[in-house]
């Protein structure tokens, strides 16, 4: 019988909770069930494997970001959407470590397909149209700022830019400048 109270959307985010306090790879539905002071056996009448409740995780804080993110961009354009949209990004994964490594999960395609990512290429392929960037060029700059947020988002949590100057503030404005003067000027493709 089914533990009164519990519910797969119940267990998705206390898991993203238990994600952002100790990392989302320690998250494991023994953990969870420990939290629940419950055994793992009663959560599987809600969660198919530790992997099911990871993904679920996953997709909680895809929504959760995909939200964000559409709150920010709203009524913006340009240079402020780009500011707008990385600092969403940032400051998400300061206030939550744990969804914000669930976010990256790998999804298999189906999920993916059906998961708020779908939201994050939306919008991101909007904000770019304020650069007059067509396709292939699109592509190749949601990647771009896909890999730049992410990156700089995962060393700066990492603690990597903690031993020098100038402060990480001051870089992430400039790396968001930079990345406005690339996106208004993007280069023509060169021959192969």
């Amino acid at each position: 019988m089914a533990r009164v109270g519990l519910t797969p959307e119940r267990l998705a985010r206390a898991g993203a909770e238990l994600a952002d306090e100790v990392g989302f790879d320690q998250v494991t539905v023994s953990a969870l069930a420990r939290r629940f002071d419950v055994k793992a056996a009663s959560l599987y009448a809600h969660v198919r494997s530790s992997q099911d409740l990871r993904t679920r995780i996953a997709l909680l804080a895809l929504e959760e970001l995909a939200d964000r993110a559409a709150d920010a961009l709203a009524g913006r354009a340009g240079k402020d959407a780009l500011t707008a949209l990385a600092n969403v990004y940032r400051d998400y994964a300061r206030e939550h470590p744990g969804r914000y490594a669930a976010a990256q999960l790998r999804l298999d395609p189906e999920t993916a397909a059906a998961s708020a990512g779908v939201r994050h290429t939306q919008m991101t392929r909007a904000l770019l149209r304020g650069y007059d960037l067509t396709e292939p060029d699109q592509t190749h700059a949601v990647r771009l700022l896909g890999s730049v947020f992410h990156g700089y988002v995962s060393l700066e949590l990492g603690g990597g830019f903690s031993h020098s100057a100038p402060d990480s503030q001051q870089t992430w404005t400039r790396v968001l400048d930079a990345l406005d003067a690339l996106l208004r000027n993007w280069p023509e493709p060169t021959g192969s």
